[in-house]
């Protein structure tokens, strides 16, 4: 485990020797699978071909997938390599089927890529699901390319089971959004909400997400994975798509957002992944949310816009202050 000189105010999630041995206690391994322990709430370490036949299948009413792209990818010392669209879409037929066999009847399943692996993605899917949705969302993101358009979007495919039967919560996914020219009936708000930090919206949610932040240095998400995915991403999933007390499942779990999610929301999970230091990321990423429930971007129940939410907040703290010393002032 490398330990890098970061700066003070950096809060990426690091390990300290003495949390090594704890944390290896909240993994379970391949054999723990064997000798019969519980997998509900646990992190698994090992291959998903070796740990899926020892989960019952119909286990899961939630299913999301962050498999490796395909690209070239380091992931801490296992590497993936870009390949042709056949031998990537064989790749995922090696292991999707499996995977689907642990949805639940009237479960949901996730699937997310970027736009070179997409179509491949949706080919796969549709071999064992239904797909009801393409989701894109905006990952602002990267510097660019000087040869190409700046990659700035990713899919997630949606699929289902019984299409005739699943659940779907559109109201916890509602949107938090600026009105930029309020329109009044009667001199009265119309369909929107009037405050001293600023003209706000409730909106249902479309399949393009544009207010979801990658995280980054400041955030005390942030791990080193190359590939994580925002709590608030997984949030809208898991809201929209199961019950408190539900599990959710993750096969590749990576530095656990799917885990830590779920435990914020009052759901159970399960997560397979098969790098040992990931798995110590996401123990210590659950043991972090006993704590600290809180979502970035979402509060009061509401999704709110990039970059909105702690602008009010900040005029919330100013008008407070202010009111304070007001106070202070006349007695």
């Amino acid at each position: 485990m490398e330990n890098k000189v970061r700066a003070g105010r950096n809060r990426t999630l690091t390990l300290q020797p003495q949390e090594v041995d704890l944390l290896k206690k909240e993994v379970l391994g391949i054999e723990d699978l064997k000798a019969g322990c519980g997998f509900t709430d646990r992190i698994i370490n090992a291959d998903i071909f070796e740990a899926l036949p020892l989960i019952p299948d119909g286990f899961a009413d939630l299913i999301i997938i962050d498999p490796p792209y395909n690209l070239n990818k380091n992931f801490n010392g296992l590497k993936f390599s870009a390949s042709k669209d056949e031998d990537y879409e064989a790749y995922l037929d090696s292991w999707l089927p499996l995977v689907c066999k642990k949805l639940k009847g009237n479960g949901s399943l996730y699937l997310c890529g970027d736009w070179k692996c997409t179509s491949s993605l949706q080919r796969a899917l549709e071999k064992n699901l239904t797909v009801i949705n393409r989701i894109t969302w905006q990952r602002e993101k990267g510097r660019g390319a000087k040869q190409n358009w700046k990659n700035g979007m990713e899919d997630i495919w949606f699929a289902v089971k019984d299409p005739a039967d699943y659940y779907f919560d559109v109201e916890s996914v509602k949107m938090k959004r600026r009105v930029v020219a309020p329109y009044r009936k009667d001199g009265a708000p119309k369909d929107w909400q009037e405050s001293d930090a600023g003209n706000f919206r409730i909106t249902y949610p479309s399949n393009f997400w544009d207010d979801i932040s990658i995280p980054f240095w400041s955030m005390s998400e942030n791990t080193d994975h190359p590939t994580q995915k925002p709590e608030k991403l997984y949030a809208k999933l898991v809201l929209a798509s199961s019950k408190p007390g539900d599990i959710v499942f993750d096969p590749f779990l990576g530095s656990g957002t799917a885990a830590v999610v779920a435990k914020k929301l009052g759901s159970h999970f399960c997560g397979i992944e098969l790098n040992s230091e990931y798995c110590l990321w996401a123990a210590k990423r659950l043991l972090m949310a006993d704590g600290d429930k809180k979502i970035q971007g979402y509060e009061d129940g509401v999704f709110w816009e990039r970059n909105t939410l702690g602008s009010v907040q900040q005029k919330k703290k100013l008008s407070e202050k202010q009111s304070s010393s007001t106070d202070e002032s006349k007695s």
